[in-house]
């Protein structure tokens, strides 16, 4: 129809001559027909399409197959398809907490933050200490994740992650021990798949902490490549408690695992045979989960890992042929061979709160006491933040610290809405653990020696030191980025993909057609969009009525890019084939650019659930104009480098024929930036909302921020005084703080401030003093009093250093 009414246009409007639309609609007429005769067209075109599809689509074996399907798609899919519905991104619910939570989070995990820190976790107990372990179990922070039906917490998703979050931003090890059992882990198989007995036997007792679980997936040999454990279970039937019983003979080497030498209860992922068809027709069901008592014969729980001197416990354990009964496999006999499933599947939720979350506190940390540190610590009698050089470094520290928050807000609350967003979760792990890297980094540089040398009033050495570790658990970032995140998206996100891959492989004609010719339409929409949009500059694009007008072209754009990732993603699944998964370059730039779509739509949805105050506009506008910026850079990579010139060609000349404009944040953007974070008030409080209150009669660390409190008294009476200072009457403010109180008791005696002011400053130069100094040791790193213990030193210290 649209052929024909061109056509008529055409001849109507002089364009084409009589003769010309002849010959166009004589060529028109057939093709149309073939179209639209569905049984004339499978046969013609769908039945060889779909035998040409069979030999380009990427195979896929069970395992990937598993991985793929696990969890759902949600806003991912949105921005996949090249036209997204702002208004269901905008009125999914803002997270939030009960009562009841927000109570744990300010006074239990408070408690539980003032009992632990990551200078005596590391250079006293090699650990938690012992009564922080015990307050954690005994408030129920290893069962947070268990539902109150069974003594645990019920908490929900978000809560979760805020107790995570909060924990990090004073004591990794506290954060990793209370994380792991309310992720992947026992609890969370046993909750989906365990059987009615196995859930009343265990989920009191962990919500109770009186077992500590850990779950043993990664072999020697199959790392990121998980899937590939040849750890083996073999289905026999053995004498156990005095009958003969039906189980698996289980030989495992793992390492990696966390909580396992502390772990009362082992969970086990191995890969099932059974030669004898014990259990039915299959000799490989394939990968199933065991949970294991410690205590069970034949269990090892090795020695101790040490990562990068970060003190959680982890470690390796082992099995030579364990018998397990039938009865230890989670969800029994009619799970044995569905382990990677159900591990997919709980990873696509685990991995949205897990890292995310102790990321963003981390990183909350380093925002929060070097805002405070550059504002008191003065160079060349100025604030050592008001130089354009350390702004730059504290507008990437902030602008990345807001991106990764609003990605974990939106993520947990992804989760609470029922959803289980596989690529998403992928996306905030991969990005929130490099973005925190850079954070940290620039927080080291900015600081400088104070993060070097280490010591109770260091807050930044063990978190440079652990950063590595997130970037590598839970899936390699490297393994995330190229095939993870555009693997799965491409296939679970797309409108027609995975039905096509279905189909084909079924042989099933008349579906394959439906979605062939869906996705055919899929495609030429989105290349008319690319073209129109390129052509315009995107100035056509619509924007959600009821957003902020300050951000309605971020919206703009976004939309542009979705359609130019939609178009570039088909052009590219067509060119390279089967190959594609194999290109990491090319999938890497291609999920960047849904990445950065997802982290752009994360923060305009912040920006909308706290209100819109207009005080935390340089954060939105630096982090959005980042993400679109690395979008672009992205898009730019990808048409440099297309293994398809003929491809790149085409999506230059449709997608952006005059070139992709996405500027990084400029120098004004960063110094606004950079200012809020070093000024009190409520943007600089929303953006570290959620961290440990920090107290100087707790921990030395807080000198800085309680110096930071009086900063704006004493620079105001500073400003009182410049006259006085000019013309001599007294001394300038001097920069070594040590002589600041004398300084303030010289200007009382000539009656330019009052004893209060005096006093004010007195304590202010104490504390900045403090802030500024860095910790000595003995000689011999007072190993005697525990401070530098070896790592075979199994015995707590009995004396600890107090800050100076």
């Amino acid at each position: 129809m649209l052929a024909g009414l061109w056509i008529l246009a055409g001849w109507m409007l002089g364009i084409v001559s009589p003769s010309t639309a002849g010959v166009m609609a004589a060529v028109a007429v057939p093709i149309l027909a073939l179209l639209m005769l569905r049984p004339l067209r499978r046969a013609l075109l769908s039945r060889p399409a779909m035998g040409a599809f069979r030999q380009i689509m990427p195979r896929m074996s069970a395992t990937e197959q598993a991985a793929v399907e696990a969890g759902n798609v949600w806003w991912d899919a949105e921005l996949f398809a090249g036209r997204p519905d702002w208004r269901r991104l905008l009125s999914t619910p803002s997270p939030s907490l009960t009562a009841e939570e927000q109570r744990f989070l300010d006074v239990e995990t408070e408690r539980l933050c003032d009992l632990a820190n990551d200078w005596e976790t590391t250079s006293v107990w090699q650990d938690l200490s012992p009564e922080a372990w015990a307050y954690a179990k005994d408030k129920g922070f290893l069962g947070m994740i268990v539902p109150k039906a069974y003594g645990g917490l019920g908490f929900s998703a978000y809560a979760h992650s805020q107790v995570i979050q909060k924990l990090s931003t004073r004591c990794s090890a506290a954060a990793v021990s209370v994380m792991v059992p309310n992720s992947l882990g026992p609890a969370e198989l046993l909750l989906h798949y365990g059987t009615e007995d196995q859930k009343d036997h265990y989920l009191p007792r962990l919500a109770r902490g009186e077992e500590i679980p850990c779950f043993a997936l990664t072999n020697p040999y199959a790392g990121s490549d998980a899937a590939a454990i040849t750890d083996t279970g073999v289905a026999c039937k053995q004498m156990w408690n005095g009958e003969e019983t039906l189980g698996f003979r289980i030989s495992w080497r793992k390492r990696y695992i966390t909580l396992a030498p502390v772990a009362t209860v082992l969970g086990l992922a191995f890969r099932a045979v059974d030669p004898d068809g014990l259990l039915g027709d299959e000799a490989e069901p394939g990968i199933t989960c065991v949970l294991i008592p410690r205590d069970h014969p034949g269990v090892n729980i090795g020695r101790r890992h040490w990562p990068l001197n970060a003190v959680f416990q982890n470690g390796p354990t082992t099995g030579d042929d364990v018998f397990v009964p039938m009865e230890m496999v989670i969800g029994g006999r009619a799970q044995v061979g569905a382990g990677w499933r159900m591990l997919m599947e709980c990873l696509a939720a685990g991995r949205a709160i897990s890292l995310p979350s102790s990321n963003v506190g981390m990183s909350k940390l380093a925002v929060g006491m070097v805002g405070a540190y550059v504002a008191i610590r003065r160079q060349f009698n100025q604030p050592i933040g008001a130089f354009e050089g350390v702004q730059e470094a504290l507008a990437r520290m902030a602008g990345h610290l807001y991106a990764t928050d609003a990605v974990r807000r939106l993520a947990a609350a992804a989760l609470d809405q029922g959803e289980k967003p596989s690529v998403v979760s992928a996306i905030a792990k991969y990005h929130v653990t490099e973005r925190a890297r850079v954070v940290i980094n620039d927080a080291m540089d900015v600081i400088g020696g104070k993060g070097v040398c280490m010591g109770p009033g260091n807050y930044l050495a063990r978190a440079y030191q652990q950063v590595p570790i997130a970037i590598t658990v839970e899936g390699a970032n490297i393994m995330t980025r190229t095939l993870i995140i555009y693997g799965q998206g491409a296939i679970r996100c797309h409108p027609y993909v995975l039905t096509l891959m279905r189909t084909a492989e079924a042989g099933e004609l008349k579906p394959f057609d439906a979605a062939l010719f869906g996705y055919v339409g899929f495609l030429f929409r989105n290349m008319a969009r690319a073209l129109t949009f390129g052509l315009t500059g995107g100035v056509l694009i619509g924007a959600p009525r009821d957003a902020a007008p300050q951000l309605k072209r971020y919206y703009r754009a976004a939309t542009r890019l979705s359609t130019l990732l939609a178009l570039a993603s088909d052009l590219s699944m067509a060119t390279v084939g089967g190959a594609l998964k194999r290109k990491g370059a090319l999938t890497g730039r291609l999920g960047d650019i849904l990445s950065q779509l997802f982290i752009l739509s994360s923060v305009l949805k912040r920006f909308e659930d706290e209100g819109r105050p207009a005080e935390d506009l340089p954060f939105v506008h630096w982090a959005a104009q980042d993400a679109l910026a690395r979008a672009g850079a992205a898009w730019r990579g990808l048409l440099a480098n297309h293994p398809s010139r003929g491809a790149a060609m085409f999506l230059k000349l449709f997608g952006a024929p005059f070139g992709l404009k996405t500027p990084e944040p400029d120098d004004r953007c960063a110094a606004a930036v950079a200012a809020l974070m070093q000024t009190h008030g409520p943007a600089r409080d929303r953006l570290i909302a959620g961290s440990w209150t920090a107290r100087v009669e707790i921990d030395p660390i807080a000198v800085t921020l309680a110096a930071f409190e009086l900063c704006p008294q004493v620079e105001a009476i500073e400003r009182r005084l410049k006259d006085a200072m000019r013309s001599g009457v007294i001394a300038r403010a001097p920069q070594n703080l040590t002589l600041l109180d004398d300084w303030a008791v010289d200007a009382q005696g000539k009656g330019l401030i009052t004893a209060q002011e005096r006093e004010l400053i007195g304590r202010f130069a104490a504390y900045a003093d403090q802030a500024i100094q860095v910790d000595d040791f003995a000689p011999d790193f007072d190993i005697a009093a525990g401070l530098a213990r070896r790592p075979t030193d199994t015995t707590p210290a009995k004396t600890k250093k107090k800050a100076a």
